[in-house]
């Protein structure tokens, strides 16, 4: 079996595309290859910011052959009267690159035709996967692609060297103007080669030893971690781990050193999220605790180089660093000196969108909707949230958020509680931002998902007034994500409230406001959106399209009560009698879908019940209607699910024993009624009718 690598040398590549790029090249070559009828074993990635690597081992030398056979013209058109080959049959054997007498007539259903039986196949992996790199490698996605040097091809970052080994072997190809060799690069100053590589075997190896670069990201993620670990210990603390600050810092380095530094200890006077901020977002590095938990004077960082002078470089990093702890110190004090009334004169200043008035108008009409959210939800926390909906924005405008603007919320509660604000104000204000996507952690407090979801139905109801929907990938109000932390919220914290009350007491909000849409027409729109919203979310935890689509049937605006169908359905999807029970149910829901125009009310009149099967149906749903009643009562709708096998032999005797569309109106109709009421009491868990089994 042979060995392929493939590294594209590259200009330093931002930390954010490797990850995806990696994904990308594991996809494409594993499809190509498999399009090819190239066996492989494995197709393996791995990405430094100096280069995209693609693995592949266990490769067959050559493609697969097998012999097909290709059908011509029919007989009757491809020979003249004579038997000779005419123009149609001459030109299938051209088409071919054949003799004609390589052709053949085959007997099929639709007649006599040429055929050709033809070896396909056959070719070496050295021509395919030069094929396969020159047809992905130009095609690569990009947040944002360069242009370098007057040449006409695009990528992420300049290229500047290829290597393309299939075990000794250069595939020959070229891309960017350069043409694949034998030779890497290693680390920029610590190894940086160039070297040959004399089999793909030793790739690894000698970019290692030689190049000192450590290739995989997991690797350099456990170095950074390791001896960050060992570092800290020494200083009587641990490391403030953030994984995808580590996952970016991997990706900034080849050759990966911790470092340690440190800061004044009159620092330690910020707010902890300040200094964590200050060392994560600017300098990506990471602070200390000490066993008490408290923040230590001291932060982590990675270098890309073993220094020569490591005391030089920690003096840089602490010289940055203190720069940007004076300035937070600088908006700290100031900010400490104010007070809310102050920002909330300010807020009637800072336009919110366009039409929807100002961050000062935001927060009036908060403090009315987090209160009747709280009516629905916690009655005890109403004017706390009446509160905190007024004050959520204040921090806007302080100096603090200003320049740290992923600090917002945060800083708000901070101030609260200094300020003399309840605990519960200043949670809420601290949490109101949360979830800030779909697998960010949520708020863990009632009144902070209280705040969270007013703050995201009043954009929603906001934009979408206006005609600001999401189109296509632009969604600049990031109203996906508004909607998606609203159904998690709802779900994931069990809270029994009707979205759809929740977005018409938001638009109220919006009383002198000029829409686009009217309040009817765009509350429509909001309830399809989260609709859309909702499948995805479940689509994503692999519940099945069809078990979606019948559980939202029956109403989606108790966004909780649907997933509770939702996951009951899910379950008895998997039971084995479930598709005789899809048969059985969909049928009486289909007439009476065909049945529409008529009257019915589900009133069955006993008088008439004539056949012993339609008899025994009516006894058995009213024995277990009030037992549903019950179930559905406390959303029990496993339960009611279950009962639907001591139903389902009933319903399979009234359908063969019984002629529902019967000639007497009066009988047919009685007919339709049971079916009618028993679709009807079926239809409160989901719509069997949206199953195709």
């Amino acid at each position: 079996m042979r060995h392929f690598v493939l590294e594209i040398g590259v200009e330093e590549m931002p930390a954010r595309f490797l990850p995806l790029l990696d994904r990308e090249l594991a996809d494409r070559f594993s499809a190509l290859l498999s399009e090819a009828g190239l066996a492989y074993g494995r197709v393996a990635t791995a990405s430094t910011p100096r280069r995209l690597v693609v693995d592949i081992t266990g490769l067959s030398a050559v493609q697969k052959t097998e012999e097909i056979v290709v059908s011509g013209p029919p007989a009757r058109i491809a020979f003249d009267a004579d038997g000779n080959p005419t123009k149609a049959g001459l030109g299938f054997a051209k088409s071919q690159n054949v003799e004609f007498d390589q052709i053949y007539v085959e007997k099929t259903d639709k007649g006599e035709y040429l055929a050709l039986k033809k070896t396909v196949g056959g070719r070496t992996a050295g021509e395919i996967l030069a094929e396969t790199c020159m047809a992905i490698l130009p095609n690569l996605t990009f947040p944002k692609k360069m242009q370098w040097m007057g040449k006409e091809c695009t990528f992420g970052r300049p290229v500047r060297w290829i290597l393309a080994m299939l075990d000794d072997q250069i595939v020959p190809f070229a891309f960017a103007g350069l043409t694949a060799s034998n030779q890497t690069r290693g680390h920029r100053v610590m190894g940086p080669g160039p070297f040959t590589v004399p089999h793909a075997d030793e790739y690894a190896r000698i970019l290692n030893d030689q190049g000192k670069v450590i290739l995989h990201a997991a690797d350099r993620k456990q170095a950074i971690r390791a001896e960050g670990d060992r570092l800290a210990a020494e200083m009587g603390g641990s490391v403030e781990w953030l994984e995808s600050l580590l996952d970016q810092v991997a990706n900034l380095v080849e050759t990966p050193r911790a470092m340690l530094g440190g800061f004044h200890e009159k620092f330690l006077e910020l707010p902890a999220e300040v200094l964590l901020t200050s060392m994560e977002t600017h300098q990506k590095s990471f602070g200390l605790r000490g066993a008490d938990g408290k923040l230590l004077p001291y932060f982590l960082t990675a270098a890309n180089i073993e220094s020569r002078e490591p005391a030089l470089v920690r003096k840089g990093w602490e010289r940055v660093l203190r720069a940007r702890l004076e300035d937070a110190r600088f908006f700290w004090e100031a900010d400490c000196a104010a007070t809310f009334d102050h920002w909330l004169d300010k807020l009637d200043k800072v336009i919110f969108i366009g039409p929807l008035g100002t961050m000062g108008d935001k927060t009036r009409r908060l403090e009315k909707l987090a209160a009747f959210i709280a009516s629905r939800v916690a009655p005890e926390l109403g004017e706390s949230m009446r509160r905190a909906g007024r004050l959520s924005k204040a921090d806007l405008v302080s100096e603090m958020v200003y320049e740290f603007d992923d600090l917002q919320g945060k800083m708000g509660g901070i101030y609260a509680r200094r300020q003399g604000e309840s605990q519960t104000v200043a949670e809420a204000l601290y949490e109101q931002y949360l979830p800030a996507g779909q697998d960010s952690p949520l708020p863990s407090s009632k009144a902070g998902a209280i705040l969270s979801l007013a703050d995201k139905l009043d954009n929603l109801a906001g934009c979408f007034g206006l005609g600001m929907m999401p189109t296509g990938a632009a969604d600049p109000y990031a109203l996906r994500r508004n909607a998606l932390g609203v159904c998690r919220i709802i779900l994931e914290m069990g809270l029994q409230v009707d979205i759809e009350v929740l977005l018409r007491e938001a638009q109220k909000g919006y009383a002198g406001v000029t829409w686009k849409f009217g309040e009817d027409e765009a509350l429509e729109k909001l309830m399809d959106f989260f609709g859309q919203r909702l499948r995805a979310y479940w689509n994503g935890q692999g519940i099945p399209t069809l078990v979606i689509e019948a559980a939202m049937a029956p109403g989606f605006t108790d966004i909780h009560d649907t997933w509770l169908r939702v996951r009951a359905l899910a379950e008895f999807s998997r039971e084995d009698d479930f598709e005789a029970s899809v048969l059985t149910f969909k049928r009486a829901a289909n007439i009476i879908r065909k049945q529409a125009d008529q009257d019915l009310s589900g009133a069955v009149r006993e008088d008439l019940l004539e056949v012993d099967a339609e008899k025994s149906f009516w006894a058995t749903l009213q024995g277990i209607e009030p037992v549903w009643a019950e179930l559905a009562a406390t959303a029990d709708y496993a339960q009611m699910l279950s009962r639907l096998r001591v139903l389902r032999p009933a319903v399979d005797g009234f359908f063969d024993g019984v002629m529902v569309m019967c000639d007497d109106l009066a009988l047919r109709t009685n007919r339709l009624n049971l079916l009618y009421r028993l679709v009807n009491t079926l239809g409160r868990v989901a719509d069997f009718g949206k199953f195709q089994v």
